[in-house]
């Protein structure tokens, strides 16, 4: 179904997640993914979805099948890709432009040479034939009732290296009804300045409306979106997250939240710019690739916030360290606990968590000269922030968070003759005045205990039966002598609706990981509502 969107026509968000950004190196998309995106990407509030390839294979062409039964489109239009028709030939009697046709997409984007040495080696045909093609083609598809956009591959090198070849297949492409042409940066070569000019100049060479697609080979593909936006363009070509092929393409989110916020276009259905952070990493969960932390606007750090200098000025407001409120784009800001934290960053992160510190200096005092001196030691509280919690709560009430005490505890790793292995973990410790002895077995000492700690402790505390280990991180820090060192051990675990990290520092692998998994359970206990012991 095609979605009658709210927006009026004069800027268009064309998202290419399911076609470009699926050539990214480690996607590979069935066909249940491509719709699960399509969804996500219309649930945002893009313009136009660009689906793939009908007829270049089967899944493209499955997936415009379903979507037309299994997608009720609210924002977005469904687009279908493909090239003009071949040379010799017409488009009335090209199999590949029928696809098109019968996809069923109301939109249809078409890609064509306008470099003349692709034209030549990779067409192998004239100029001027591939002129007729794309004539040929945009008017046998306007003339079926389509919307046709025009992508100008590799226009920018072709510009260069011919600029009257490229803007005639500009002017082609206008005159035969395209809606749009789209100037290329196809090997993603170009910095922002050489695009305004090029673009501007474009514009008032032909007239057409044209639309810019930015690979990220320089670094620069955002900044060369937003620079062929201020020199006319007004149809931008992006993927989620920058996804694509090399490098990747302009990234969706970025240029999206530069339009919204920094230029004050309306791009986007009312309150749909809220939900970004949630889309982009809902659309990663998808491909199965890892968020990026660092990502603008949307990363889990883009308003996470380290120095001490930077918290005591965010205490006083949170503007003058953030370009924008993260709430505008459905992130939020965190406070980073570390070596370089001063009085401000750890108020703040009390406040975060919901620990009132009353404007105690003197408490205030003791957490900050603990986490430097445990920091020193090697404890990292920035990427744990339930073992900071922890710490905060105990020096805030002037006792730890006690919920069981350990009598003993002890992990043997077996080598057998047969060369099989054997792993096996035994825990001593008391919980509400009794005192419980479990062993378990695991794949791995770390396994084993964390099973026999597990064990112990759900017979008192049946909370803990929810609770799964998800992450597990080994860093070696600085040696001391030989092959002695400090060694850091990073879990994540989840009770099924959140997740947080523990830290734990030893002189070997195993110590470190139970003092690791000691805070986790403790956490989880904690966040289950638990009073604790002690």
């Amino acid at each position: 179904m095609t979605a009658t969107s709210e927006l009026d026509d004069s800027f268009h968000v064309f998202d290419t997640t399911l076609r470009d950004g699926a050539q990214r190196e480690g996607i590979n998309l069935t066909v249940a993914d491509k719709l699960a995106i399509a969804r996500h990407l219309d649930d945002f509030g893009v313009g136009f979805i660009e689906g793939g390839w009908p007829g270049a294979n089967p899944r493209d062409t499955e997936f415009f099948a379903r979507a037309r039964q299994e997608i009720d489109f609210k924002h977005a239009q469904l687009v279908a890709f493909g090239s003009t028709r071949r040379a010799g030939a017409t488009a009335a009697e090209d199999h590949q432009v029928d696809a098109l046709l019968d996809s069923g997409a109301q939109v249809i984007t078409l890609v064509a040479k306008s470099h003349d040495r692709h034209v030549e080696l990779a067409l192998r045909t004239t100029l001027d034939e591939n002129l007729a093609m794309v004539a040929d083609t945009v008017s046998h598809l306007k003339a079926r009732g389509r919307r046709v956009f025009v992508d100008c591959e590799h226009f920018f090198d072709g510009y260069r290296a011919n600029p009257e070849y490229a803007k005639s297949v500009v002017r082609t492409a206008s005159r035969a009804g395209a809606d749009v042409v789209i100037l290329c940066d196809t090997n993603g070569g170009m910095l922002p300045a050489q695009i305004q000019a090029v673009v501007a100049t474009v514009l008032a060479d032909t007239g057409a409306r044209l639309g810019i697609h930015a690979q990220d080979d320089t670094g620069c593909a955002v900044a060369n979106t937003l620079a062929a936006v201020d020199a006319g363009a007004t149809h931008v070509q992006c993927t989620a997250n920058g996804y694509g092929e090399r490098v990747g393409n302009a990234n969706l989110f970025p240029v999206v939240a530069a339009l919204e916020l920094k230029y004050g276009k309306r791009v986007l259905p009312e309150g749909r710019l809220r939900e970004m952070t949630r889309i982009s990493h809902a659309v990663a969960e998808v491909v199965n690739l890892t968020p990026s932390t660092h990502q603008p606007y949307v990363g889990v750090s883009a308003f996470a916030h380290k120095a001490g200098l930077h918290a005591s000025a965010i205490k006083v407001d949170p503007d003058l360290y953030q370009h924008i409120d993260p709430e505008l784009v459905g992130n939020t800001m965190r406070m980073l606990v570390s070596d370089m934290a001063g009085r401000a960053s750890i108020e703040l992160k009390g406040k975060e968590l919901g620990i009132d510190l009353g404007g105690d200096r003197e408490l205030v005092g003791r957490v900050v000269e603990r986490v430097k001196e445990r920091e020193l030691a090697g404890y990292t509280y920035e990427a744990a922030d339930a073992s900071f919690e922890l710490l905060l709560r105990a020096e805030a009430e002037g006792r730890p968070l006690t919920y069981f005490d350990v009598e003993s505890w002890r992990a043997i790793t077996e080598d057998r003759p047969d060369g099989t292995h054997a792993n096996e973990a035994t825990v001593k410790l008391w919980a509400k005045g009794e005192r419980i002895v479990a062993t378990a077995e695991g794949n791995g000492p770390v396994n084993a205990l964390d099973r026999s700690l597990r064990v112990a402790l759900e017979k008192i505390y049946p909370e803990l039966a929810k609770l799964e280990l998800v992450d597990y991180r080994v860093r070696i820090l600085e040696g001391v002598h030989g092959t002695q060192s400090t060694t850091r051990v990073l879990i994540s675990t989840t009770d099924g609706t959140g997740e947080w990290a523990t830290v734990g520092v030893g002189e070997n692998v195993i110590a470190a990981s139970w003092q690791a998994l000691e805070d986790a359970y403790a956490y989880g206990l904690l966040r289950a509502g638990v009073t604790p012991a002690g």
